[in-house]
């Protein structure tokens, strides 16, 4: 039951979370040089809004729940080492789509948002490999030498073992 609930609550989180990491660089590529201040002011509080109280509380549940579920589930399986490095990933688009907000909201005037399409893209491919290793779960080929993976019963290079 608590496992199901969990999970509930990081799907649901998951989905706002990859939803801004869509929507907000979009939103961002709405910026012209030339709109009115009303029409800036709009723009720059709608989306230092959406990210500060949306984006980054979905962000911080998703990451949390998930992690909670790798404890509860007991998988600690290749694939999810993988997909544990996509989710990386989108943390490091989330920071960048951040700094762009950030830039926008100090240089009025002097800073044209980058074009969001690398970043859409960024982000739907990411979220696209997550959703591919989640529900695949490949197996990882053993590619580990035998002398890594068992026991050479041979002594510390030092006398003793330090405390």
């Amino acid at each position: 039951m608590i496992v199901s609930l969990v999970k509930a609550l990081h799907i649901a989180a998951l989905i706002l979370w990859c939803a801004g990491l869509v929507a907000l660089p979009l939103m961002l590529g709405k910026h012209r040089a030339d709109e009115s201040q009303t029409d800036y002011a709009r723009l720059r509080l709608l989306t230092h809004d959406s990210y500060a109280f949306i984006v980054t509380p979905a962000a911080v549940v998703a990451i949390a729940a998930g992690t909670l579920l790798i404890y509860l589930r007991g998988v600690f399986e290749p694939w999810m080492f993988a997909k544990l490095v996509a989710v990386g990933l989108l943390v490091a688009l989330h920071a960048l789509v951040g700094h762009t907000v950030l830039l926008m909201s100090e240089r009025r005037g002097d800073y044209v948002p980058p074009s969001p399409v690398p970043l859409a893209i960024g982000s739907i491919a990411t979220m696209t490999v997550v959703l591919l290793l989640v529900l695949a779960k490949p197996v990882a080929p053993d590619i580990l030498p035998q002398w890594l993976k068992a026991p050479q019963h041979r002594q510390l290079p030092v006398d003793e073992t330090p405390i």
